[in-house]
């Protein structure tokens, strides 16, 4: 990948995260919301029941990362690693509707010929991992889609803020800018325990801080 495509997706970043003291002056109104970088923790949650198949047919993926750091630095090298595995992933497996409740032998897979976005989604996180990055930085997300459809993407923490490896696009983005109802992610410290999430946001208060808010039900 060119220079300019890894500084793109730094532009994407830093545009999709960045805090209001960055903007022009008049780009923003006053007491204007902050989106800041992370979802929120709130209570554990039961792993998806493929997850555990998952963990036992791959458990070295599956251990808990004590030493490693929570947020991978978002260099230039580390940009142009994440966009290669996000579209060499997207491009290697044939899109495929699999059916979990009607067999048995459907799991989720690493790096198999067809497969559904959680192939796709434990195989990027899989390479990541080959490639020497914190399992604590690369955490599965279970996400509900504009057309009430479940959805798992791969959610990565860096010091810009976490990114959305996706297989319904070679773009990486922000999470902020993701039309998606978050619903539950893996714990950093041990990936076979799951949490539900809530989206935190700015409330435009007197004194300025972040206060995280309950999010509305979706509508969609």
């Amino acid at each position: 990948m060119s220079r300019s495509t890894s500084m793109t997706l730094l532009f994407l970043v830093v545009a999709g995260g960045r805090l209001a003291d960055g903007a022009g002056a008049g780009e923003l109104p006053p007491q204007a919301a902050v989106v800041p970088s992370s979802l929120v923790e709130t209570a554990p949650s039961l792993a998806p029941f493929q997850h555990v198949r998952f963990c036992l047919r791959y458990p070295a993926d599956c251990r808990p990362d004590l030493t490693g750091q929570g947020r991978i630095d978002l260099t230039d090298e580390r940009s142009d690693l994440l966009d290669r595995v996000n579209h060499r992933v997207n491009a290697a497996i044939g899109p495929v509707e699999k059916s979990y409740t009607d067999s048995v032998h459907e799991g989720w897979r690493i790096a198999p010929l067809m497969g559904d976005c959680n192939d796709y989604a434990v195989t990027k996180r899989h390479e990541l991992l080959q490639r020497g990055l914190s399992a604590k930085a690369l955490r599965l997300a279970v996400v509900k889609t504009k057309s009430e459809g479940g959805h798992l993407v791969l959610l990565v923490a860096t010091t810009k803020g976490d990114l959305v490896l996706d297989n319904l696009s070679d773009t990486i983005v922000p999470w902020q800018n993701t039309d998606y109802h978050w619903l539950k992610l893996q714990s950093a410290t041990d990936p076979r325990i799951w949490h539900e999430v809530k989206v935190p946001r700015a409330s435009p208060e007197s004194d300025g801080k972040l206060r995280v808010v309950e999010r509305p039900a979706s509508k969609r």
